[in-house]
């Protein structure tokens, strides 16, 4: 199994994309970049990749476009450094549209599932080779609860055609409700030894989002602290609606390592119960947050990492609000730098 300990997602690269353009993927990330990040003390880095960038609204390919891949994977392999390949969008799914009327269609449609199964045929044939530095994450975020069954499915016969290509490459995948710790404990056991299971957190929301102009519930001018009176938290968190819930349901008396370790507590009980390696696959606090706030938030999660040997990859490297390339990221880089 592939080992990580310490990584950053490359957000905006080659998913999320300002623009789908050769222009975009040949200057948003540059190999100086990977020398950056190993400056920085990371161990791999995270790789989203939409869709869009290899294939074309019909299913073909886009071939050409597969070298921005393979020249990620020869600057990471170069540095040691290795790589979680992630989906992050597919034909039929994408996080932000989870609730967009007729936008998300891969859990109701066998075309859209056999799409995301042959994607995943392509690229573990593809990298079968680079097992040794590159784990592939299914699929970022499945949002709805009501897709946990068929999610499932979809899991088992995914990776059934990646073994039969790549049979020692790390398998990664989460649950549902934005890779939520709580939904853990709904992913059927793994099929192999060879395999991660991941979350995403961002709890608090109200401070780690604090407004963010895609998150219409969020307030654009309460300024939020790190940490703050836990009545006034869940105060606040309430008004968010469905996303500010598990801050409001939280039995912790207190912000800080006790509020994060309750937050997670039913994902460290599937490591326990199912003797499986946790991977925190994104992390991190938006770039309207105070920067020493941020670097208290990120001292009491990485404490809580540390504590239970979960890996983790930040997000994000560069831009999409919540980068830590530029002036004013200097504090919070040395932090994470030395962490």
């Amino acid at each position: 199994m592939l080992t990580l300990k310490k990584g950053v997602n490359l957000g905006g690269f080659l998913s999320q994309c300002s623009e789908y353009s050769t222009e975009h993927y040949e200057t948003f990330i540059t190999e100086s970049d990977l020398d950056t990040i190993v400056d920085l003390k990371f161990d791999h880095i995270r790789l989203p990749i939409d869709y869009e960038v290899i294939e074309h609204e019909d299913g073909s390919e886009i071939k050409e476009n597969y070298r921005f891949i393979d020249d990620t994977l020869g600057w990471c392999r170069k540095r040691s450094l290795k790589v979680v390949l992630d989906i992050h969008k597919t034909w039929g799914y994408f996080f932000d549209d989870a609730n967009v009327a007729g936008r998300n269609t891969l859990f109701d449609s066998p075309e859209a599932q056999d799409r995301f199964v042959a994607l995943w045929d392509r690229l573990s044939k593809r990298y079968a080779d680079c097992h040794d530095f590159v784990a592939y994450e299914l699929l970022n975020e499945v949002v709805n609860p009501e897709y946990c069954k068929p999610w499932n499915e979809l899991i088992k016969r995914t990776v059934a055609v990646i073994r039969k290509n790549a049979p020692d490459t790390t398998i990664i995948y989460g649950g549902v409700e934005w890779n939520s710790a709580g939904t853990l404990k709904l992913l059927d056991d793994p099929a192999d030894e060879n395999t991660i299971f991941t979350f995403h957190y961002y709890e608090p929301l109200l401070f780690t989002h604090q407004k963010a102009p895609w998150v219409p519930t969020i307030s654009q001018d309460l300024k939020v602290h790190y940490p703050e009176d836990m009545a006034w938290y869940k105060t606040e968190s309430e008004k968010i609606g469905l996303q500010g819930m598990p801050c409001v349901n939280c039995p912790a008396d207190k912000m800080g390592v006790e509020f994060h370790e309750q937050m997670i507590k039913s994902a460290l009980d599937v490591k326990k119960e199912k003797n499986i390696t946790l991977y925190c696959g994104e992390f991190g606090v938006i770039d309207r947050a105070d920067e020493e706030d941020a670097i208290r938030w990120y001292s009491d999660i990485l404490k809580l990492f540390e504590k239970y040997d979960i890996g983790y990859a930040l997000w994000s490297f560069k831009e999409m609000d919540f980068g830590i390339i530029g002036e004013k990221y200097g504090k919070l880089r040395e932090f994470l730098k030395e962490a």
